[in-house]
């Protein structure tokens, strides 16, 4: 079972960027996919959920409106649309895996079964 992160760049502020997260089917499958970021001596911050049954959704308050999460349950693949992007933006941004019957709990990191390597974003001023 991996989680395979990818897209993360260097980009101005205003820009956009699309990052990516292929899972293996039997993660993909019944499993809410996340995504978190992690800036240099922070801790890691939940980003945006998705769930696999009816694609709904959940973000962060500082992304909401800039960010679009979505999934592609056919390629077994999340996308994260980031969108304005400004400086705090700047982190290693991760995808993470959670069952569905943990919906409740998304927005926690160490709730998450399985994550992938992170992709770095930054956003220059």
């Amino acid at each position: 079972v991996q989680l395979q992160a990818s897209g993360g760049g260097l980009v101005q502020t205003g820009g956009s960027l699309r990052l990516s997260c292929a899972a293996s089917p039997r993660t993909f499958s019944s499993y809410v996919m996340g995504w978190f970021r992690q800036a240099p001596g922070k801790e890691r911050r939940f980003v945006a959920a998705i769930d696999y049954r009816d694609s709904a959704t959940v973000y962060a308050d500082s992304v909401k409106g800039r960010f679009t999460i979505s999934r592609d349950n056919g390629r077994n693949t999340v996308l994260l649309q980031m969108d304005s992007l400004r400086p705090e933006d700047t982190a290693a941004y991760y995808c993470a895996a959670i069952s569905t019957t943990k919906w409740r709990w998304v927005r926690y990191a160490d709730k998450y079964d399985r994550w992938g390597q992170g992709t770095l974003v930054t956003v220059s001023s």
